[in-house]
């Protein structure tokens, strides 16, 4: 294990320029002008796997591709299957961008640029234990397959079908993904649960067309209003969800849980520092950490209706509509809670108004057992890479393929993400700190010899 750690520690540079390699092809997947981008960015992956003595596959969908690699040399020994992607969300707004986003730049021991944390930097960190397990013993200790796609930033629309149509592929003992976050800056993280998620829209009409606010307001229903109402409806005014049934399977998280998140060096002022928020709010009675962690919550994600132009227009809005997010917690199912949401939206449309609700996608929640083999193994390799044990937190974000893979097909997952939570994903400035990114390396490399002897 120590020569292996050494040949982590001498490729760091190389490592990082090899990065940036792949960081600057802007793979934008849900760009149809970046296609072409997507796609040599599985070439080089695919390429890179080979030069690395990978069996590597480029494997075609309706939209993108994505790469299968494997070197399964080690038999009578565990399969660990990696989960990553090479896409990357858009670069908008350009100007607030410091430096060229598909030019990535080192600054204050980060590198900055479009997916340096999401999710290009944490998967290669993985990529690059293998590569010195190669050269300091001659091969990995398990079995290693990599499973890199092009399309989780628009949703992974693809992947099931290719998850069921090669499900020889997916067979492993233990499924990894880097695609979160540590807590902090020197707080190495095992992530043990994930928020669902429930997707819907609200939209109201009230007549034919706009019509003259001075010719008819007043006598007439007013479209955003309707809806202000019944959005306003969903929440009492401490910020708890006002819907019937909406609670009711809800999982609390044990003493345990409540106790260690507790101890995590976190204050709201912190929190609200890192949101850039004006302020904190939320359920009632509950920590931060609860809310975003335990409670499930439903969000206003857009609102529209009326003029939006510059200037005004005097009208009486005939349409209007809200997007809703609902962020789901361990036990609660995505249909049932929108079926909650959509008879507590129905009961509130008044006389003069027509309402249609659109159910969206959904997700469960993902809880991952603390006491399993596999999350001791990643504990003791996070404690190697980082220098220090790691705390056990939950993430508040949803990744839906780490439901079907937990749910679905019943293989255990282990989420270690090495990113910070002020790294700026989806925003400008993206970024990922230099030295995470190399304890990642050394993490992901003690992990194969952790989970050899698992």
């Amino acid at each position: 294990m120590r020569e292996v750690l050494s040949a982590v520690d001498s490729g760091r540079d190389g490592f990082v320029e090899q990065l940036k390699e792949l960081l600057r092809i802007p793979s934008i997947s849900t760009d149809p002008q970046r296609a072409g981008d997507v796609r040599r960015a599985a070439e080089w992956m695919a390429a890179h796997f080979a030069s690395l003595g990978l069996r590597a596959q480029i494997f075609d969908t309706p939209r993108h591709p994505l790469v299968y690699a494997e070197w399964l040399g080690a038999p009578g020994k565990p399969t660990v299957l990696f989960y990553g992607h090479f896409d990357v969300q858009p670069v908008d707004p350009i100007a607030e961008w410091k430096s060229d986003p598909f030019e990535p730049e080192e600054r204050n021991g980060n590198l900055y640029g479009r997916g340096t944390s999401d999710d290009k930097g944490q998967m290669f960190t993985h990529v690059k234990a293998v590569e010195s397990w190669f050269k300091a013993a001659g091969a990995p200790p398990v079995n290693v397959k990599f499973l890199i796609e092009g399309e989780e930033e628009i949703g992974s629309p693809n992947l099931p079908a290719w998850l069921e149509a090669h499900r020889d592929l997916l067979a492993c003992d233990v499924i990894v993904i880097s695609d979160t976050a540590q807590f902090g800056p020197g707080l190495p993280s095992v992530c043990t649960g994930l928020r669902g998620i429930a997707a819907f829209e609200v939209h109201v009409t009230t007549g034919s067309s706009d019509l003259h606010s001075g010719s008819f307001g007043g006598a007439v229903p007013n479209a955003i209003d309707v809806l202000t109402r019944i959005v306003a409806a969903l929440h009492t005014p401490d910020g708890a969800v006002d819907v019937p049934g909406f609670y009711d399977e809800v999982q609390e998280p044990s003493a345990s849980e409540l106790a260690s998140w507790s101890a995590l060096p976190l204050t709201d002022e912190q929190f609200r520092k890192t949101a850039g928020t004006f302020g904190l709010y939320g359920e009632p009675g509950r920590t931060t950490l609860e809310r975003i962690w335990a409670r499930p919550t439903i969000e206003i994600i857009g609102i529209g209706g009326g003029y939006q132009g510059d200037g005004h227009k005097g009208v009486v809005p005939a349409r209007a509509f809200a997007k809703f997010s609902a962020r789901l917690v361990p036990c609660m199912d995505p249909a049932r809670t929108i079926e909650c949401v959509r008879r507590r939206v129905m009961s509130l449309v008044p006389d003069g108004a027509e309402v249609e609700f659109k159910a969206g996608h959904g997700t469960p929640a993902v809880s991952i057992p603390t006491d399993s083999k596999w999350v001791a193994a990643s504990a003791r390799a996070l404690e190697t890479g980082f220098g220090r044990k790691p705390v056990f937190i939950r993430e508040g974000g949803s990744i839906s393929i780490v439901t079907r893979f937990v749910g679905q097909y019943g293989i255990p997952c282990l989420l270690l993400g090495f990113g910070q939570p002020d790294d700026r994903i989806h925003g400008p400035n993206e970024k990922l700190s230099i030295a995470d990114f190399h304890s990642g390396i050394r993490t992901s490399a003690a992990l194969l010899a952790e989970l050899a002897s698992a």
